[in-house]
Parts: structure tokens; C-alpha cells; sequence
């Protein structure tokens, strides 16, 4: 059976009270919605399509291209909604789809099992159901006395005994193409002046067709979000099966509870996460890594064999062996080649730390090329901003700079030249040369010891 997929995101989401569209209120990184359409992308190979309305210009340039948009430029209920996608789809494949784009925990293989179960049957709609003692605004499933789904009454125009039904319409249908377009234009108008897709069920009945329904095993993948109390309890949801998937794959985490970690992070096995740390975007980490406590690393990619404790690290690139912290911050552009140490309270920005430098406690490096093998003594800085412009420190392989050291940009600092305490570089120092003073001056050749010659 080809399949057509449909993904309804145009409403408002008015008791989100945000001026963000609900559909893109992030949950563990990423939209809402993207877990809709990652479940979709599993069940076609075609793109699904997505109604979007409130916020549409909003949606697009968060999703790009990954979906077909259709606008539903009327608030008319979710069959208009639908009706919208009707010239891209109709005749297109056999079945189409129906998803809700606020319905982020749904799986791919509950959504399979929809399917199959609609291809098995010769009725023209299939649905999705549950079971639960809170309702959460969803329609009642009416059964007839034989157990036959014969219609759905919404909640605002249920009597008090239909409220009682614990069985409760999910949003998600799947249909028969030719069925549902020819009379997708048939739906009555509603009270408040809506279309409503639920309506199609007591159409297909009254014809003499049999509607099927599948009831969801685990409520909490029918977790529909309409305020911030439900993205709340969705995020709950979501990383805990975040959590036990990496467990699963080989890495501990040492307190669950505590450790977040979004959708899109990868982590090798035996890598260990302690409390109180998160992984967040597109963040990429190795085996046997030690990350945390009170670690934050976004975006960045983390070889194998590092530490990072108690730090934050944001748009970085870790090679293998590093160890940072406690108390550093590796901000955007830092590269930190193999064997690179990062002490407590040093930081680092768009510059790359060559293999087996060390850098000091409370140091700062920005906008820097450090070569291999170089000391960074403590409360080291490069100056790096004249007020108008970024300017580049070089230090070159086996220099040793001394503790508080100022390196005022633009300057280099040869090969194995040696820089005393406290010195304020402004000119440029040749390779193995010792220098010191304010402003630094050179003194002689250094030497193994750290002594000058001269």
C-alpha cells in the first residue's frame, strides 16, 4: 500500500501564550514537530505533507525543506485543515495518513501498526485510540452494543454519561484515499463554525462501513501538548527514553534523573555522564569519555578518552586525551588537539590548542594558534580586541609562557622561546629566545632550565 502522510500544524496554540507556534516548541532540542515528522520520514519515503497556518512563515524557516507546505489560511477545523492538502495528494497514493503535529511521543511502530491494520480491513478509516482516566479534552469513541465504533462525540458537546467513556479519539486516522477526498468536502459545519474530521466517522458508519481502531498500549505516546504543563510532561517523557536508550547502548549514566541530553547527541559506549550535565544539539561524543558533573557541552564534537568536569563547552572541537576543567569554558571556534589540558577557570575561543599543550588556571585564549607542546602559565591572556578589531596571537611549538603574562595582539612568539612572569608582550619574540619586562623585552637565548644565556 502506498501511503500518503499528513501532518495537521496550522492552529494557534493559544494556551501555550507564547509568540512562538506550538508546533515548534523545542522538546530535548529539537521541535515538536520533528519527532512527528522523524516518525513520519519511517513510514514513506515521500515527504510528508504539513498544514501550516499560525506562524507558518515561522515554521518554514525552522523545518526547511524537509516537508511539503500546504497553508491553511482560515481557522476552520481539521477537516478544512486537511482539505487543504487535497489537490497535492488526491489519487496519489491508496492511503493517506493523518497526524497531529502536537503529538511529538508518538512512535513509528505504534504508526505502523495503524497501518497494517488498515490495510488488513476493507473498511475506509482506521484510528487510533486509548484508554485513560484523564481524559485531556479528546473526543469519546461511541461503540454500538456488538463493540463497533459508530461515532465520536467531542467533549465540549458530550453529555455528562459520554464523558464517562474511557476510550478516547487520539487525532490519528488513516484512510482510504478515494473515500476520503470524495467526501472530505461532504462535512457538516459545526456550531462553532469548524469542520471537523470526526465527523467522517459517523459518515463511513451511516454508509454501512466498518471503522477500525486501534487502541494505543502506552498512553503516554497519545501525550497531546496544549500548554506548558504538557511540554513539561512531555520532556519528562522524552528524555527518559532518551536516557534508556544510551544505557541500553553501553554508557552510564550515573543519575538519570538528573543528566538531559537531546534527541540528536551520540555517545560512545563505556563513556560515562555524571549529574547534573547536558548534552545538547548536535553534539558528538566518544568512548570511554568522563563528562560532568555540572557539565554543559553543546554542539560540539568530543574525541575519545576525555574529561570534562564541571564546565561548559559550546561549539568546540575535543581531539582525543583532552581533559578541561573544573571551571572552564571552551567557547565557539576552540579546537584542542590530542593530549591538550585546560585548567580550572580557563578559557578558550576561536583558537586551536596543539597537541600535548598545557594551559593554566585562570587563562584566557582568543582568537590564538598554539603550537605543540607550550606551557600556558596561569592567568595568561591574549588581548586580543584593540576596541574596533579582533586581532591573532601565534605561539609556536614548545614556547613556555610564564604566569600572568599579557600577549597583546597582533604578535607571535617563536619556537621554544621562553616568556617570563608577568610580562607584557607587544612585539613579536624570536624563536628560542628568553624575553620578560613591561613592556617584554628579549634578554638572551632561554635554556632548558628556563634561564637566559645573556
Amino acid at each position: 500500500m502506498n501511503l500518503s502522510i499528513v501532518i495537521l500544524a496550522a492552529g494557534q496554540g493559544t494556551r501555550m501564550k507564547s509568540k512562538t507556534p506550538k508546533v515548534l516548541h523545542p522538546l530535548a532540542g529539537q521541535p515538536m514537530v520533528q519527532y512527528v515528522i522523524n516518525a513520519a520520514s519511517q513510514l514513506s519515503s515521500e515527504r510528508p505533507v504539513l498544514v501550516v497556518g499560525h506562524g507558518a512563515e515561522q515554521v518554514r524557516q525552522a523545518l526547511g525543506d524537509r516537508v511539503t507546505y500546504v497553508e491553511q489560511k482560515e481557522q476552520l477545523g481539521t477537516g478544512h485543515a486537511l482539505l487543504q492538502a487535497r489537490s497535492l495528494l488526491e489519487g496519489r497514493n491508496d492511503a493517506v495518513l493523518v497526524l497531529c503535529g502536537d503529538m511529538p511521543l508518538l512512535s513509528a511502530a505504534t504508526l505502523k501498526h495503524l497501518v497494517e491494520l488498515h490495510r488488513q480491513g476493507e473498511g475506509p478509516i482506521t484510528l487510533l485510540t486509548v484508554c485513560a482516566d484523564d481524559p485531556r479534552g479528546f473526543g469519546r469513541i461511541l461503540r454500538d452494543e456488538a463493540g463497533q465504533v459508530v461515532g465520536i462525540v467531542e467533549e465540549a458537546v458530550a453529555t455528562e454519561e459520554q464523558k464517562k467513556i474511557r476510550e478516547l479519539n487520539c487525532g490519528t486516522y488513516c484512510f482510504d484515499d478515494r473515500w476520503l477526498w470524495l467526501h472530505l468536502p461532504q462535512l457538516p459545519l459545526s456550531p462553532k463554525g469548524e469542520y471537523y474530521l470526526t465527523d467522517l466517522v459517523a459518515m463511513a458508519v451511516e454508509e454501512g462501513h466498518t471503522v477500525r481502531a486501534l487502541a494505543v498500549e502506552d498512553a503516554t505516546e497519545v501525550l497531546g501538548i496544549n500548554n506548558r504543563l504538557h511540554l513539561a510532561q512531555a520532556e519528562a517523557i522524552l528524555r527518559r527514553r532518551i536516557n534508556e536508550r544510551w544505557m541500553l547502548e553501553g554508557v552510564t549514566i550515573v543519575d538519570p534523573p538528573s543528566t538531559f541530553i537531546d534527541a540528536q547527541v551520540q555517545i560512545g559506549q563505556d563513556t560515562v555522564i555524571y549529574p547534573h550535565t547536558h548534552l545538547q544539539g548536535e553534539t558528538r561524543i566518544g568512548c570511554d569519555c568522563r563528562i560532568g558533573p555540572n557539565t554543559v557541552v553543546r554542539d560540539s564534537t568530543i574525541g575519545h578518552r576525555c574529561a570534562i568536569q564541571a564546565s561548559v563547552v559550546e561549539g568546540a572541537l575535543l581531539e582525543d586525551d583532552v581533559d578541561v576543567g573544573p571551571f572552564s569554558h571552551l567557547r565557539r571556534g576552540a579546537h584542542l588537539a590530542r593530549g591538550v589540558h585546560v585548567g580550572n577557570f580557563g578559557e578558550v575561543k576561536n583558537s586551536y590548542l596543539g597537541p600535548s599543550t598545557k594551559m593554566g588556571h585562570f587563562s584566557y585564549l582568543g582568537d590564538a594558534t598554539v603550537g605543540a607542546n607550550v606551557n600556558i602559565g596561569a592567568g595568561t591572556i591574549t588581548c586580543n580586541y584593540d576596541g574596533k578589531r579582533k586581532h591573532r596571537t601565534v605561539i609556536e611549538d614548545g614556547a613556555f609562557i610564564g604566569s600572568d603574562t599579557m600577549l597583546v595582539a597582533p604578535v607571535r612568539i617563536g619556537a621554544r622561546a621562553k616568556i617570563g612572569a608577568g610580562a607584557v608582550v607587544t612585539r613579536d619574540i624570536p624563536p628560542d629566545s628568553l624575553a620578560y619586562g613591561v613592556p617584554a623585552r628579549v634578554r638572551g637565548r632561554a635554556t632548558e632550565d628556563g634561564e637566559g644565556d645573556g
